[in-house]
């Protein structure tokens, strides 16, 4: 019978992608694989090529809260013995984790009882419960050649394999860039967190746009469901073609003919964008864990495939200054499309995958 992997996930889609595309490959190498993961996940997971869900017991709290560390501290408790039932019943031979709070039941009940684990951290500093079970796990795998907030001796043993991508993103890599000619495709992305900023700055941003680019531009941007009809309004008067909507489930055909991006700074965003070599306009989260999305933004940054804004520093004219310097530069947007494919690990689930049965039992 095939080897069986759990593979442990938070519920974003930041965690579930290359969750997803490890998974494909594992299956496509003769592995069985069930995903362990909370109901956020199950968003994220309509693809997911498991035989198997577990709904496992999680949950996480503030510091400096008390009683919701001690309801944590219970429902992670219930969750491991969840995670040992299963594993009784499944006998998996290595488990995976991605991070995020729905990952640690999984994770510490593997290591309970003495089977092998591999981590893989998205981002380019260690997140929280990665950095808990890193000392622990039998093999820590990362996606940047930086690893801040990781402890030395971890540090030292992680190995950059990069980030999974989906397959139909990991195809965009054969595809070259084509620099705009008459009509320029701008792609607006948010991330799961944080996208109010943009919902609301860029239409008018775009909307400050001299009138002969404007009447050029192909919008679609992801809004939040609060922000469509005023973003819709401000396109509508400013006379731009667009398209808005709260999700995009096919990025990749999006991503394929997008001459511009704009989005957040998440591990997903950054290595896509440099997998499908797509010069960008990044807006790192101000308040994500860590600042962690401005150290994913610095790779591309420093490969020349990005422009970084900060938050404190972005404003309507700053925004509009920067998208009219590029949209009207098509040779800097083609050295920048370079430069974000420079950046790439196209064959980062492979890597995984390969390290994942090198582990396993």
């Amino acid at each position: 019978m095939s080897k069986l992997v759990v593979v442990a996930a938070g519920g974003t889609g930041g965690h579930l992608f290359p969750a997803q595309a490890l998974a494909e490959v594992l299956k496509a190498r003769g592995w069985r694989v069930v995903l362990a993961t909370d109901e956020r996940g199950a968003l994220y997971a309509d693809k997911f090529p498991v035989e198997e869900r577990l709904a496992l017991s999680a949950a996480t709290a503030k510091a400096g809260d008390p009683i919701g560390m001690v309801k944590a501290g219970v429902a992670v408790f219930q969750g491991v013995m969840q995670a040992k039932a299963a594993f009784k019943r499944l006998d998996p031979a290595v488990v995976v984790g991605f991070g995020g709070y729905p990952a640690l039941p999984a994770l510490l009940a593997a290591l309970i009882e003495g089977r092998p684990t591999v981590i893989h951290e998205q981002n380019a500093v260690l997140g929280r419960v990665n950095r808990f079970l890193a000392p622990r796990a039998t093999q820590v795998a990362c996606a940047f050649p930086t690893l801040e907030k990781a402890k030395p001796a971890v540090k030292a043993r992680a190995q950059v394999v990069g980030n999974p991508v989906r397959p139909e993103i990991r195809a965009l890599h054969d595809v070259p860039y084509l620099p705009p000619e008459v009509q320029l495709r701008l792609l607006v992305t948010g991330g799961s967190q944080g996208a109010r900023l943009l919902s609301e700055l860029v239409p008018e941003a775009i909307a400050k746009l001299p009138e002969e680019m404007r009447g050029r531009l192909k919008v679609q941007q992801q809004s939040r469901a609060e922000s469509m009809e005023n973003a819709r309004r401000i396109y509508r008067n400013a006379m731009v073609d667009c398209e808005v909507a709260p999700f995009f489930r096919d990025m990749a055909g999006r991503l394929r003919q997008a001459h511009l991006v704009i989005g957040r700074a998440g591990a997903s965003t950054c290595c896509e964008l440099a997998v499908a070599g797509r010069p960008s306009i990044l807006v790192p989260l101000k308040i994500a864990a860590d600042d962690h999305q401005r150290f994913n933004a610095r790779l591309l940054e420093q490969a020349g495939g990005a422009a970084v804004c900060l938050e404190d520093e972005l404003t309507v004219d700053a925004l509009a200054g920067a998208l009219n310097a590029l949209l009207k530069d098509p040779e800097r947007l083609a050295r920048m499309a370079a430069g974000a494919r420079s950046a790439a690990t196209p064959d980062a689930a492979g890597r995984l995958a390969d390290l994942v049965e090198k582990t396993a039992r």
